[in-house]
């Protein structure tokens, strides 16, 4: 332990003087978006909030590579890292802004949900498995997501330092990757759409298009489940902080988790690996149990995961070959 807090403060021999791969990732992203906002200026509610909040977010960019800078060490290198993550929750609402721009195309997933499985899947899995046991171990599995995040990320900082800004920019590109497919393909998941719907029309196989309906309304189902469970309120308060009808295909909680798995068997840890799948396994179920996600979503989170995780690894390889670490 000591070892590890001298280490944390030493002095790096050779700091790196530019910008790490994850900030790049985060500034291609930025600009990609603010882009969009000047396109759609006019179409959009507040437009200004989100220039303002992308000026900030440059501003402590900046502010923190000049902490850096003058003091380098493991631990100015981290608050970069641990900065840059800690904003994807607030990254997140802004693909409401723009998605809600287009047409919605929740009635298509719901119709192929229904056309491939013979039902709704999200409609039936909770009431197939009402009990209180169940609902907890799929609550705390979706409540597991950000923790089992920077668990990885956390564990290649101590243990496996060299790799740990290849996996910091991993991460954080796979959400960008993600953020920028739900700008394009505007599905909020069965919690709003059956809300805006009705359950009785979705039972009855009635898939309406809503058009813009969600450019003006955000109300969803309450999560099934068990109620009163420790687990289902974690769920339920998250929701009601930041919920947006939003990012629903394909499921960034499948594809992330799903990523975050492979990198931690990349890192050869089986033991961790063991404690992690069981989160992994309850949070891809609770993905349609609480009906955040038609099924559909669970596969292409899968799908795309692989190849996100793949498409990224590469990059980061070639980052280490041009010395960007």
């Amino acid at each position: 332990m000591i070892k590890f807090i001298v280490d944390l403060f030493r002095k790096e021999n050779k700091p790196l003087k530019g910008l790490m791969a994850l900030e790049w990732a985060m500034l291609a992203y930025l600009v990609f978006t603010l882009v969009m906002v000047f396109f759609l200026y006019t179409k959009m509610d507040n437009p200004q909030a989100l220039i303002f909040g992308r000026l900030q977010v440059v501003a402590m960019t900046a502010a923190l590579w000049l902490v850096y800078r003058i003091a380098p060490c493991r631990f100015t290198r981290f608050v970069r890292v641990a900065a840059q993550l800690g904003l994807l929750a607030w990254w997140y609402p802004d693909t409401y802004e723009f998605n809600r721009l287009f047409p919605n195309l929740d009635h298509l997933f719901a119709q192929w949900e229904q056309a491939w499985f013979g039902c709704q899947p999200a409609l039936h899995f909770s009431k197939e498995l009402p009990d209180a046991v169940f609902s907890e171990l799929f609550d705390m599995g979706y409540a597991a997501y950000y923790p089992m995040i920077a668990l990885t990320v956390f564990y290649y900082f101590i243990y496996k330092y060299q790799e740990f800004e290849r996996v910091a920019f991993i991460m954080l590109a796979s959400f960008f990757i993600y953020y920028i497919i739900y700008i394009f393909v505007p599905v909020t998941g069965p919690t709003f759409y059956y809300k805006a719907v009705g359950l009785k029309e979705i039972a009855q196989g009635v898939f309406p298009n809503v058009h813009d309906y969600f450019n003006t309304h955000q109300d969803c189902l309450p999560s099934p489940g068990y109620t009163d469970g420790f687990f289902y309120r974690l769920v339920e308060d998250a929701k009601e902080a930041g919920e947006r009808p939003t990012a629903a295909f394909p499921s960034s909680h499948v594809g992330v988790s799903t990523i975050c798995m492979l990198l931690v068997w990349h890192s050869r840890n089986k033991r961790l690996l063991y404690c992690l799948l069981p989160f992994y396994f309850f949070l891809c179920c609770a993905t349609v149990y609480i009906q955040a996600h038609y099924l559909v979503d669970v596969f292409g989170g899968l799908v795309s995961a692989a190849i996100i995780y793949t498409v990224l690894l590469f990059a980061s390889r070639r980052m280490v070959l041009k010395g960007r670490y």
